[in-house]
């Protein structure tokens, strides 16, 4: 796939843990960066002032799991998304020193509304998954293609997974635990949770169906996506983006 070299330039900041996956499916649409700094156990508190060596990007995506180099990643003043947030209190720092800083409930929540160009930009390909499908009338689906992914490319897998497969209840369950296994999020992460990105999944397939598609799904399935609504709202009520 060709990249457009007017895209923005994207720096990926990892301690070695986390990103690789996000570094690997980035650079299918944009120029990135692989940027590797101190493993530094997240416990471990910093007495001296860290000396980061960041090349100079447009965009930075952070997987580092520290909290004093994440505020140092904060301090470049240049728009700068959480993969990895250990905290809201955290984030309310980092916004607090950068104005441009976003730390989505997950990183397949992310939308191209947050009024910071270059983040937008970035999500209008990852993040929120967006689908283009096609059923039959018994509502199989015939193909679909992934018009944006979260960064771990799981979205990918999971269409994958839907290919050939009718609308039920018990396919969806699948399908989001296909997508959990692929998903890099920790289970029951601060801020970015499995649980969390197999609902937006499952929702988000649900939502890039046709209305009058939907009218044919069984008492079964309606109430099963009226359950998955509810529970996605519990889960959901801390918004931090």
């Amino acid at each position: 796939m060709e990249k457009d070299k007017s895209k923005i330039k994207i720096g990926i900041v990892s301690d070695g843990k986390y990103g690789e996956r996000a570094f690997e499916n980035t650079k299918k649409h944009f120029d990135v960066e692989w940027i590797l700094v101190p493993d530094i156990p997240p416990t471990v508190m910093l007495d001296d002032d860290i000396y980061l060596d960041i090349p100079e990007c447009e965009l930075y995506l952070s997987y580092v799991r520290h909290p004093d180099i994440i505020l140092e990643l904060a301090g470049l003043q240049k728009p700068l998304i959480l993969g990895i947030t250990p905290g809201l209190g955290l984030l309310k720092q980092a916004r607090n020193i950068n104005p441009k800083v976003v730390g989505p409930r997950t990183m397949c929540s992310l939308e191209p509304n947050t009024g910071i160009p270059e983040i937008d930009t970035f999500a209008k390909y990852f993040g929120k998954p967006l689908f283009e499908l096609n059923l039959d009338k018994e509502t199989k689906i015939l193909n679909v293609t992934v018009l944006r992914s979260s960064p771990c490319g799981s979205s990918a897998v999971g269409a994958n997974f839907m290919l050939n497969k009718k609308l039920s209840k018990k396919n969806f369950q699948d399908y989001a635990l296909t997508v959990c296994h692929e998903c890099r999020a920790p289970r029951f992460g601060h801020t970015c949770d499995k649980e969390v990105s197999g609902i937006i999944h499952i929702l988000s397939f649900i939502n890039c169906i046709a209305p009058e598609k939907r009218t044919m799904f069984n008492n079964e399935l309606q109430e099963f996506i009226k359950n998955l609504n509810q529970e996605y709202k519990n889960k959901t009520e801390m918004k931090i983006l």
